[in-house]
């Protein structure tokens, strides 16, 4: 069965500084109608950060839609002209003064496929940490380092609402313990 979703007609609602939100019209594959809302997000990298004692280095914000204090990979957009590569380390550098002196591209994935095109490229990146950090000046980071094991453990037994984290857990422990 073909289960393309053909769009008969859409509108932007909101055209934003990292998303736009548009309204579809539908035919689905049985030919009845129905509307899709659609978040258009940036693309975007995360990064799985390990230094020379095989500490994850993680970042702690307070975000907004959540209202609330988290615990995530470093992260953030890709600017235009930029590769992925490029962005992972310049997010990273920027997010927590950590210079990767090795930064393997892992995979990517859309991280809410039913309501938004947001596509993250997952880089592991290992290395060293400066002192140099220079966050957006609307970001406001902690920074912070976990034994790989304390990560995994973190992430196993308390959760986290995070799914960069979670991914980025579930990756070292299948690839390096």
């Amino acid at each position: 069965m073909d289960l393309t979703e053909r769009t008969t007609s859409s509108q932007t609602l909101y055209k934003g500084k990292i998303i736009d939100l548009e309204l579809h019209d539908v035919v689905l594959p049985d030919g009845k109608n129905a509307k899709r809302e659609i978040v258009r997000h940036k693309e975007c990298v995360a990064v799985l950060a390990v230094d020379e004692d095989e500490n994850v280095i993680l970042v702690e914000q307070y975000r907004k839609p959540i209202d609330g204090v988290i615990l995530e990979i470093p992260a953030g957009h890709i600017e235009e002209g930029e590769t992925p590569e490029l962005a992972a380390k310049r997010e990273l550098l920027e997010e927590t003064g950590f210079v990767a002196t090795e930064m393997t591209y892992v995979n990517k994935y859309y991280t809410s496929p039913g309501f938004s095109d947001e596509l993250i490229y997952f880089f592991f990146a290992r290395g060293y940490n400066t002192s140099q950090r220079n966050p957006d000046e609307d970001e406001f980071i902690n920074v912070k380092r976990l034994s790989a094991k304390d990560f995994i453990r973190l992430i196993d037994e308390h959760g986290t609402t995070d799914e960069k984290a979670m991914l980025a857990a579930y990756y070292y422990q299948a690839r390096f313990m």
